[in-house]
């Protein structure tokens, strides 16, 4: 008989859980998708992103340097110019997002995503 009291709930959502606090919030998948490709000032990636605003890219990159995935650099220039790249517990997302997407590309169709992606 299976398990279907408190306990089993716990048991199953602990790490999902955590992974869905930090990337299930809108723009982080794609910040990090941005940052897997190579280390990106602040410009540039807000126009990776279209539709992202400065307030929420800073805020998106904040939560995932507290989290440990993202490291901000500073160029003291001049001029002065900051940017980000994934740390390695944040480059190890990959194999992960890559399987994601290619879920995405057989299971979902477009009209299926929220949050349209990049326009790509």
């Amino acid at each position: 008989m299976a398990d279907h009291g408190e306990q089993a709930c716990r048991r199953v959502d602990g790490g999902i859980s955590r992974v869905f606090a930090l990337f299930g919030k809108r723009w982080t998948g794609q910040i990090v998708s941005v940052l897997l490709q190579r280390p990106v000032h602040f410009a540039e990636l807000r126009r990776a992103i279209p539709g992202i605003s400065e307030r929420m890219l800073s805020d998106r990159l904040t939560e995932l340097g507290a989290a440990g995935l993202v490291i901000r650099e500073v160029d003291e220039g001049p001029p002065l110019r900051v940017a980000y790249r994934l740390t390695e517990a944040g480059a190890a997302m990959e194999p992960s997002l890559k399987e994601l997407g290619r879920w995405a590309d057989t299971y979902l169709t477009r009209d299926d995503a929220t949050g349209s992606g990049t326009g790509c």
